[in-house]
């Protein structure tokens, strides 16, 4: 049962992931647009860095939800 639980956490915890680091990337690209429109070459580096954090972190949460997308297949594969 703890196995089961751990699974579900891991899936709750990777799917409010991939939400935050898709806000992010959201927010970065709007401030991105700002920055350029304005000017601002050295906020633009700060922006390319945060989209590419916020894609590392969604790619992250994906392998989470991967994994115990597994773990579930094989426990079912032992219980059946």
């Amino acid at each position: 049962m703890d196995t089961i639980m751990s699974g579900m956490s891991a899936i709750s915890t990777a799917t409010s992931g991939l939400y935050a680091a898709s806000n992010n990337l959201n927010q970065a690209a709007i401030q991105t647009v700002q920055d350029a429109s304005q000017g601002q070459a050295t906020d633009l580096v700060s922006d390319f860095v945060q989209q590419q954090q916020s894609q590392v972190a969604f790619q992250a949460n994906v392998s989470v939800l991967k994994t115990a997308n597994a773990m579930y297949g094989s426990l079912l594969n032992i219980i059946a």
